[in-house]
Protein backbone atom coordinates (compact mmCIF):
# COMPACT_ATOMS: atom_id res chain seq x y z
CA UNK A 1 0.00 0.00 0.00
CA UNK A 2 1.51 3.21 -1.12
CA UNK A 3 -0.32 5.86 0.83
CA UNK A 4 0.22 8.25 3.86
CA UNK A 5 -0.68 11.48 5.89
CA UNK A 6 1.27 14.60 6.36
CA UNK A 7 1.74 17.97 7.43
CA UNK A 8 2.86 20.74 4.47
CA UNK A 9 5.93 22.56 5.98
CA UNK A 10 6.55 24.73 3.43
CA UNK A 11 8.21 25.38 -0.49
CA UNK A 12 11.73 25.47 -1.24
CA UNK A 13 14.48 24.42 -3.92
CA UNK A 14 16.82 21.21 -4.78
CA UNK A 15 19.48 20.92 -6.55
CA UNK A 16 20.06 17.59 -8.52
CA UNK A 17 23.95 16.53 -9.40
CA UNK A 18 23.15 17.99 -12.92
CA UNK A 19 22.61 21.31 -11.60
CA UNK A 20 18.87 21.92 -12.01
CA UNK A 21 17.19 23.93 -9.55
CA UNK A 22 13.75 21.98 -8.82
CA UNK A 23 10.72 23.65 -6.80
CA UNK A 24 9.79 21.53 -4.35
CA UNK A 25 7.38 21.30 -1.93
CA UNK A 26 8.34 19.44 1.73
CA UNK A 27 5.75 17.51 3.93
CA UNK A 28 6.05 15.64 7.33
CA UNK A 29 4.73 12.75 6.30
CA UNK A 30 4.28 10.22 9.05
CA UNK A 31 4.27 8.08 10.65
CA UNK A 32 0.43 6.64 10.59
CA UNK A 33 -0.98 3.66 12.23
CA UNK A 34 -3.89 1.76 10.43
CA UNK A 35 -6.70 1.95 12.62
CA UNK A 36 -9.39 0.32 10.48
CA UNK A 37 -9.25 -2.35 7.20
CA UNK A 38 -12.56 -2.31 5.70
CA UNK A 39 -13.39 -5.58 3.62
CA UNK A 40 -15.80 -5.96 0.68
CA UNK A 41 -17.83 -8.29 2.65
CA UNK A 42 -18.34 -6.31 5.58
CA UNK A 43 -18.26 -2.54 4.39
CA UNK A 44 -19.31 -3.18 0.98
CA UNK A 45 -15.39 -2.03 -0.27
CA UNK A 46 -12.13 -2.39 0.05
CA UNK A 47 -10.36 0.86 1.94
CA UNK A 48 -7.36 1.05 4.97
CA UNK A 49 -8.03 3.95 7.45
CA UNK A 50 -5.36 5.90 8.88
CA UNK A 51 -4.83 7.54 11.46
CA UNK A 52 -1.96 10.18 12.11
CA UNK A 53 -0.64 12.97 14.70
CA UNK A 54 -1.11 12.07 18.59
CA UNK A 55 -2.97 13.95 20.00
CA UNK A 56 -4.13 14.24 24.33
CA UNK A 57 -7.33 11.83 24.90
CA UNK A 58 -8.80 14.74 26.24
CA UNK A 59 -9.11 16.31 22.29
CA UNK A 60 -11.35 13.41 21.36
CA UNK A 61 -14.54 12.53 22.01
CA UNK A 62 -15.64 8.88 23.73
CA UNK A 63 -16.68 7.89 20.02
CA UNK A 64 -13.61 8.53 18.64
CA UNK A 65 -11.74 7.01 21.73
CA UNK A 66 -13.88 3.87 21.22
CA UNK A 67 -13.13 3.64 17.76
CA UNK A 68 -9.68 3.59 18.54
CA UNK A 69 -9.72 1.08 20.93
CA UNK A 70 -8.68 3.10 23.57
CA UNK A 71 -11.94 2.37 26.28
CA UNK A 72 -11.55 -0.04 28.75
CA UNK A 73 -13.62 -3.25 28.58
CA UNK A 74 -15.48 -4.33 31.34
CA UNK A 75 -18.32 -6.58 32.11
CA UNK A 76 -21.03 -4.27 30.66
CA UNK A 77 -19.34 -3.86 27.41
CA UNK A 78 -17.44 -6.61 26.85
CA UNK A 79 -17.82 -6.60 23.29
CA UNK A 80 -15.95 -3.36 23.20
CA UNK A 81 -13.47 -3.04 20.55
CA UNK A 82 -9.84 -3.24 21.10
CA UNK A 83 -7.05 -2.41 18.90
CA UNK A 84 -3.77 -3.14 19.35
CA UNK A 85 -0.30 -1.52 18.08
CA UNK A 86 -1.52 2.63 17.92
CA UNK A 87 0.71 4.40 20.40
CA UNK A 88 -2.66 6.48 21.72
CA UNK A 89 -5.12 9.22 20.40
CA UNK A 90 -4.76 10.35 16.85
CA UNK A 91 -5.75 13.66 15.44
CA UNK A 92 -6.85 13.02 11.97
CA UNK A 93 -8.29 9.86 10.51
CA UNK A 94 -8.67 9.46 6.66
CA UNK A 95 -9.28 6.24 4.24
CA UNK A 96 -7.40 4.90 1.52
CA UNK A 97 -8.60 2.85 -1.43
CA UNK A 98 -6.68 -0.45 -1.53
CA UNK A 99 -6.77 -3.71 -3.05
CA UNK A 100 -7.86 -6.25 -0.61
CA UNK A 101 -4.99 -8.27 -0.89
CA UNK A 102 -2.66 -5.13 -0.59
CA UNK A 103 -4.52 -4.29 3.02
CA UNK A 104 -2.25 -3.76 5.93
CA UNK A 105 -2.96 -5.46 9.27
CA UNK A 106 -5.01 -3.32 12.00
CA UNK A 107 -2.15 -1.47 13.98
CA UNK A 108 0.40 -1.61 11.18
CA UNK A 109 3.07 1.72 11.51
CA UNK A 110 3.14 3.33 7.92
CA UNK A 111 6.45 5.38 7.54
CA UNK A 112 7.45 7.91 4.67
CA UNK A 113 9.95 5.07 3.44
CA UNK A 114 6.75 3.61 1.52
CA UNK A 115 7.29 5.48 -1.56
CA UNK A 116 10.66 6.24 -2.83
CA UNK A 117 12.62 8.77 -5.46
CA UNK A 118 11.22 8.99 -8.82
CA UNK A 119 7.30 7.65 -7.61
CA UNK A 120 4.45 9.40 -8.93
CA UNK A 121 1.92 10.06 -6.33
CA UNK A 122 -1.70 12.40 -5.96
CA UNK A 123 -1.75 14.79 -3.00
CA UNK A 124 -4.83 16.19 -1.40
CA UNK A 125 -5.47 19.05 0.09
CA UNK A 126 -8.08 21.80 1.27
CA UNK A 127 -7.02 24.60 -0.86
CA UNK A 128 -6.73 28.07 1.07
CA UNK A 129 -10.00 30.11 2.07
CA UNK A 130 -10.20 33.34 -0.12
CA UNK A 131 -13.59 34.81 1.58
CA UNK A 132 -15.45 36.22 -1.01
CA UNK A 133 -14.33 37.30 -4.28
CA UNK A 134 -15.30 38.82 -7.51
CA UNK A 135 -15.54 37.23 -10.58
CA UNK A 136 -12.46 38.44 -11.93
CA UNK A 137 -10.54 36.72 -9.31
CA UNK A 138 -12.53 33.53 -8.82
CA UNK A 139 -12.72 32.87 -12.33
CA UNK A 140 -10.40 35.04 -14.56
CA UNK A 141 -13.06 37.11 -16.35
CA UNK A 142 -11.60 40.42 -18.06
CA UNK A 143 -12.76 43.38 -17.10
CA UNK A 144 -15.43 45.78 -18.67
CA UNK A 145 -14.48 49.17 -21.09
CA UNK A 146 -13.47 51.91 -18.97
CA UNK A 147 -15.61 54.43 -21.57
CA UNK A 148 -18.68 55.14 -23.16
CA UNK A 149 -20.78 55.60 -20.31
CA UNK A 150 -19.98 53.35 -17.71
CA UNK A 151 -18.82 54.60 -14.43
CA UNK A 152 -19.41 51.97 -11.32
CA UNK A 153 -19.22 48.75 -13.02
CA UNK A 154 -15.59 48.08 -14.91
CA UNK A 155 -14.98 45.09 -12.29
CA UNK A 156 -18.69 43.97 -12.65
CA UNK A 157 -19.19 40.64 -14.60
CA UNK A 158 -21.60 41.24 -17.58
CA UNK A 159 -25.49 40.25 -17.84
CA UNK A 160 -26.02 36.93 -16.34
CA UNK A 161 -29.50 35.63 -18.40
CA UNK A 162 -30.94 36.04 -21.40
CA UNK A 163 -34.56 37.23 -21.97
CA UNK A 164 -37.69 34.82 -22.67
CA UNK A 165 -35.98 31.77 -23.67
CA UNK A 166 -35.02 30.58 -21.50
CA UNK A 167 -36.06 33.13 -19.09
CA UNK A 168 -34.12 31.97 -16.42
CA UNK A 169 -30.72 31.91 -14.72
CA UNK A 170 -28.88 28.64 -15.80
CA UNK A 171 -27.48 26.95 -12.45
CA UNK A 172 -24.01 26.85 -12.44
CA UNK A 173 -23.34 30.02 -13.93
CA UNK A 174 -19.91 31.64 -12.65
CA UNK A 175 -20.79 34.64 -10.45
CA UNK A 176 -19.01 35.94 -7.20
CA UNK A 177 -19.20 34.26 -4.62
CA UNK A 178 -16.65 32.10 -1.74
CA UNK A 179 -13.28 31.47 -3.43
CA UNK A 180 -11.30 28.22 -1.87
CA UNK A 181 -11.63 26.40 1.09
CA UNK A 182 -12.31 23.01 -0.69
CA UNK A 183 -11.01 19.59 -1.41
CA UNK A 184 -8.33 19.79 -4.42
CA UNK A 185 -6.39 17.01 -5.64
CA UNK A 186 -3.07 17.75 -7.43
CA UNK A 187 -1.90 14.41 -9.62
CA UNK A 188 0.91 13.69 -10.99
CA UNK A 189 3.71 14.42 -9.16
CA UNK A 190 7.37 13.40 -8.57
CA UNK A 191 9.13 12.47 -5.29
CA UNK A 192 12.38 14.06 -5.50
CA UNK A 193 13.29 13.51 -1.84
CA UNK A 194 12.77 10.57 0.91
CA UNK A 195 14.05 11.31 4.73
CA UNK A 196 12.81 8.39 6.98
CA UNK A 197 15.17 9.74 9.77
CA UNK A 198 13.19 12.98 10.02
CA UNK A 199 9.67 11.30 8.31
CA UNK A 200 9.79 14.48 5.76
CA UNK A 201 9.16 14.10 1.99
CA UNK A 202 9.19 16.08 -0.90
CA UNK A 203 7.53 16.45 -3.83
CA UNK A 204 8.62 18.67 -7.36
CA UNK A 205 5.69 21.28 -7.79
CA UNK A 206 2.90 22.55 -5.51
CA UNK A 207 0.49 21.00 -3.63
CA UNK A 208 -2.58 22.59 -1.82
CA UNK A 209 -3.25 24.48 1.76
CA UNK A 210 -1.45 26.70 4.02
CA UNK A 211 1.53 25.79 5.73
CA UNK A 212 0.73 22.93 8.69
CA UNK A 213 -2.81 21.57 6.78
CA UNK A 214 -3.07 18.23 6.20
CA UNK A 215 -3.03 16.66 3.29
CA UNK A 216 -3.37 13.07 1.89
CA UNK A 217 -0.52 11.78 -0.46
CA UNK A 218 -1.38 8.25 -2.20
CA UNK A 219 -0.07 6.80 -4.87
CA UNK A 220 -0.91 8.05 -8.65
CA UNK A 221 -3.49 7.35 -10.56
CA UNK A 222 -2.65 8.71 -14.28
CA UNK A 223 1.17 8.40 -14.72
CA UNK A 224 2.84 10.69 -16.84
CA UNK A 225 6.46 11.40 -17.56
CA UNK A 226 7.73 14.68 -17.00
CA UNK A 227 8.47 16.21 -20.37
CA UNK A 228 12.04 17.52 -20.58
CA UNK A 229 12.52 20.92 -21.64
Amino acid sequence: MKGILGKKVGMTTLFTAEGEAVPVTVIEAGPCWVTQVKTPERDGYSAVQLGFEPVKPSRLTRGQLGHLGLLKTDSAHPRRRVLKGIPGPLRHLREFRVKPEEAPAEGEKITVDVFQVGDRVDVVGTSKGRGFAGGIKRHGFHRQPKTHGQSDRERRHGSIGATTTPGRVLKGLRMPGRMGGVRVTVQNLEVVMVDPERNLLAVRGAVPGHRGSLVMIKQARKTKERRKE
